[in-house]
């Protein structure tokens, strides 16, 4: 018995094993394996709900970021209306129905608390009811007295539309009347010495172009913009020459030819100091880079226009001038000739009207809306002692220059003359009227028209080339080739073939 309790006494101790031994530390062993498989359960169990709670924490982080985000993309959505088609703004809401479904419920709920909101002011107001009960029927006639004013709009804006019919010179104007522009200019530079008229001895000049705000009818006229924004950039880079390209119609009476005397007279008084101010149509493009304009011939005259004596005084012809391509000075003569050259602009029945006393007046001009070419040659006629003698009509060389007598004979020019003539040897400006690149109609040839263009950029292009030793490959390729290799000392052309330096035999 005591060697039997020694025995069992000593298997708890860790004794040597013995039949009882091995009897309890079976038990004991199955007692573990069932502790093992229950705990193993029990982790799995938790590892179950742990995934569960993070795929629960996960979802709402998404959920809040979807509420987070959804008012970024309602937004977006709202500013791409006016610019997307139907059908993208019919798949954009797709694309974010759950953050769209998120975003509505609440919007109920709100409603409901504003509702619930407004019946306690009752509660709130019973003690002051009969101070308060006067104030609902004072504001029905607070709304009665709002509705009366939609109705005094009506016609004012019926007298507004009839001012026009009933007195278009008198009523229309591009602006407030300045009459001391030259005084307040010349102050103004005075006062900023930083900006002067005069740079290197020459007066400063902007170049203003433009189109319309939106894209061409095809996508070949855009392309052909591009490069007459392109050819333009290069001459006025290389003659110190400012350049501002207008795609903004910034008064919605003048359309069409018109656009540019708004933007002109706006220039004129944001920049004073700026001497001239130099339109040119973005059909044109400069096919003479080395020419230079002969600004001190014009320094008794404020507009400078290509035109001809004859067709304008004697044969009274409407294509006596070409507004395309004109200079005008900024001065208060301009400003009042625009404002005397506008009032035929305006849109609508005025504008038609003023085509009839155009068509009356001009020889060979077809019946028409009123165009800005032919409301400058009437004005200019009908008032020549006022304005003549500030306009200098120019033919010596090519200020305007139509197209189709010219770019057939461009090889010609290059075998024979040189650039820096601008006349018919070597145009200075190559004016492709009635191609209308951006236009859905034309009254040429399409595939002549681009053709032309084409022609004549590379025409121009070439003589921009030539400083860094390349040339098109010809007048209707793209591509370029080298013509000239380059050396050790660089500075040696840089005196021969850069084009700002002008020399004596391409002077006229």
């Amino acid at each position: 018995m005591v060697q039997d309790a020694l025995r069992i006494s000593g298997s708890g101790v860790g004794g040597l094993p013995t039949t009882a031994v091995s009897n309890g530390g079976g038990r004991n062993r199955g007692l573990l394996r069932g502790w093992q498989v229950q705990n193993t359960s029990m982790n799995i169990k938790i590892m179950i709900l742990c995934g569960f709670v993070t795929i629960l924490v996960l979802l709402g982080t998404v959920s809040v970021g979807n509420l987070g985000s959804s008012p970024n993309a309602d937004a977006v959505n709202q500013s791409l209306i006016k610019e997307t088609e139907p059908i993208i703004l019919a798949e954009s809401p797709s694309d974010s129905d759950h953050p769209t479904d998120l975003k509505e419920p609440p919007k109920p709920e709100a409603s409901p608390p504003t509702d619930s909101e407004e019946p306690p002011k009752p509660e709130a107001n019973p003690p002051t009811d009969l101070e308060e009960q006067p104030k609902p029927k004072a504001n029905p006639p607070t709304a009665l007295e709002e509705q009366p004013k939609p109705k005094a709009n009506l016609p004012t804006a019926l007298e507004e539309q009839s001012k026009p019919e009933a007195n278009p010179n008198v009523t229309y104007t591009l602006g407030p009347k300045i009459t001391d522009w030259d005084s307040q200019r010349k102050v103004w530079l005075n006062q900023n010495p930083g900006f002067p008229s005069i740079v290197n001895g020459k007066p400063r000049i902007l170049l203003l172009t433009g189109s319309s705000p939106g894209p061409c009818d095809k996508p070949i006229g855009d392309y052909y913009l591009l490069k007459s924004v392109k050819n333009k950039i290069d001459y006025c880079r290389l003659h110190g020459i400012e350049i501002v390209y207008n795609m903004a119609h910034l008064d919605e009476e003048l359309s069409g030819y018109w656009t540019k005397l708004p933007m002109i007279r706006r220039l004129m008084l944001s920049h004073p100091e700026v001497e001239w101010i130099w339109w040119m149509d973005s059909d044109a493009l400069f096919t003479d880079i080395l020419f230079e304009i002969p600004l001190s011939r014009y320094e008794k005259h404020n507009l400078v226009i290509h035109g001809y004596p004859d067709l304008l005084f004697n044969q009274k012809s409407w294509v006596a001038l070409n507004t395309g391509v004109f200079m005008l000075r900024n001065c208060q003569w301009s400003l009042d000739l625009l404002d005397a050259w506008a009032p035929m602009g305006p849109k609508g029945p005025v504008r038609d009207e003023a085509g009839k006393v155009l068509t009356a007046y001009l020889k060979g001009r077809p019946a028409f809306e009123a165009d800005d070419q032919s409301a400058l040659i009437y004005l200019l006629l009908s008032q020549k002692d006022k304005w003549m003698e500030k306009v200098y009509v120019e033919n010596q060389y090519y200020l305007h220059g139509f197209w189709e007598g010219l770019v057939d004979k461009y090889e010609e020019m290059m075998e024979k003359y040189h650039p820096g003539l601008g006349d018919e040897r070597w145009p200075f400006v190559t004016h492709f009227v009635g191609c209308k690149p951006c236009g859905s109609y034309a009254d040429y040839a399409e595939e002549r028209c681009f053709k032309s263009m084409e022609r004549a950029f590379n025409f121009a292009d070439n003589q921009v080339l030539n400083v860094y030793g390349f040339s098109h490959r010809g007048l209707l390729s793209p591509k370029v080739k080298r013509i000239r290799n380059e050396t050790v000392s660089p500075l040696e052309f840089v005196d021969k073939f850069d084009i700002r330096r002008t020399h004596e035999e391409t002077k006229p």
